[in-house]
């Protein structure tokens, strides 16, 4: 077998997989293979640049699928694997945690699985250079309770949602296979990422897109929890980079250093928006006068904090947008980017997918 160059990413129609997928693309000669099965939060307009790109492909598969996976992986002999697809939203997975379960505990199962079978037709260098990038979040460590705390690799574990006990749980899997199958590994947890391409139930685009059609600013509790935001650019070529040049069996925390309230994070997002769309709905003197406190989520995590000095001395990456310049660059991107997040709105985004008809 000759030198590998596809790189296999599930989860590519999704908000970071996608900003990964435009990353590699465009610092790389690797081929993808996109893997997603196109729930509701995976966009295909979100990579509708790179249809015609002979070194991209999309495969519709779900993870749970096994046999299907194995196939794939047999017949594009990727160099890496990284795994991104999973449900992500702590408010459904309060709702509705079994497809979580689902999804990101036993579709990371059956990705182990099918690795684990591909590997055995692997042979000396190929598989040496063979990683499996599992990502995480920084959820699975729970919350912080003083404000001079940040989760470094070694935090314990202790999810506070179904969501962040379903990422733990299939963090746990990947160790588990990578010391019992020797399967090479590496896995990152990373903060909130904001930017271009999100799916508009996460808070920074529900607050742009409410701001702009004037409707209420949902803010739960006072808006004092904290988190670290990480811009999605900077992101994806932390993954590159760790897919790459990590070492084998170790874990790397990705933080954009950029502590903020939800308070804070909406009442800018209202700044900017006054300066970059000023005129404003109907009724609407100040976008800040939307704002509206509701009732906290159960079990709500207080504070997150991200120390990504292991990656910075390790791997030499380190994040080029403070939270203010990529915010801006959110905010620009949505309002120039109407057609993308109309189609979310309505649903038309999913249309291709199931034949045209609703």
């Amino acid at each position: 077998m000759g030198e590998l160059k596809t790189i296999l990413i599930t989860g590519g129609m999704g908000f970071i997989g996608s900003a990964l997928i435009r990353h590699i693309l465009s610092v790389s000669s690797y081929n993808i293979v996109n893997v997603d099965k196109l729930t509701y939060a995976g966009n295909q307009d979100s990579l509708s640049g790179y249809s015609s790109d002979s070194r991209y492909s999309h495969e519709k598969l779900d993870i749970c699928d096994q046999k299907n996976i194995e196939l794939l992986l047999f017949k594009h002999n990727p160099r890496f694997i990284i795994h991104l697809a999973a449900e992500s939203h702590v408010d459904r997975s309060i709702d509705s945690p079994s497809e979580f379960m689902r999804t990101n505990v036993m579709g990371t199962y059956h990705m182990l699985e099918a690795t684990r079978n591909y590997l055995k037709t692997l042979k000396d260098p190929s598989r040496d250079k063979f990683r499996f990038h599992h990502i995480s979040t920084d959820e699975v460590f729970g919350d912080l309770a003083r404000t001079d705390d940040m989760f470094t690799e070694d935090t314990p574990y202790d999810p506070s949602s179904p969501y962040s006990a379903s990422k733990a749980s299939s963090d746990h899997l990947v160790r588990a296979w990578s010391r019992t199958y020797k399967i090479p590994v590496v896995i990152t947890n990373c903060s909130n990422n904001f930017g271009p391409f999100h799916f508009p139930e996460k808070l920074i685009p529900l607050v742009i897109l409410n701001a702009l059609h004037g409707k209420a600013l949902p803010v739960y509790g006072d808006g004092s929890q904290i988190r670290d935001w990480l811009y999605v650019e900077d992101h994806a070529k932390a993954l590159f980079k760790v897919a790459t040049e990590g070492l084998i069996g170790e874990t790397y925390n990705i933080g954009g250093g950029n502590e903020k309230s939800n308070i804070e994070v909406v009442l800018k997002i209202c700044e900017i928006l006054e300066e970059l769309a000023p005129k404003k709905p109907t009724g609407v003197l100040f976008y800040r006068d939307l704002i509206e406190f509701v009732k906290d989520r159960p079990g709500h995590d207080i504070r997150y904090a991200i120390d990504s000095t292991k990656i910075q001395n390790d791997l030499g990456w380190s994040p080029e947008e403070t939270f203010e310049t990529g915010l801006r660059k959110t905010v620009q991107w949505y309002l120039e980017n109407r057609e993308w997040w109309e189609n979310v709105l309505s649903g038309d985004y999913r249309l291709e997918r199931i034949g045209g008809s609703k």
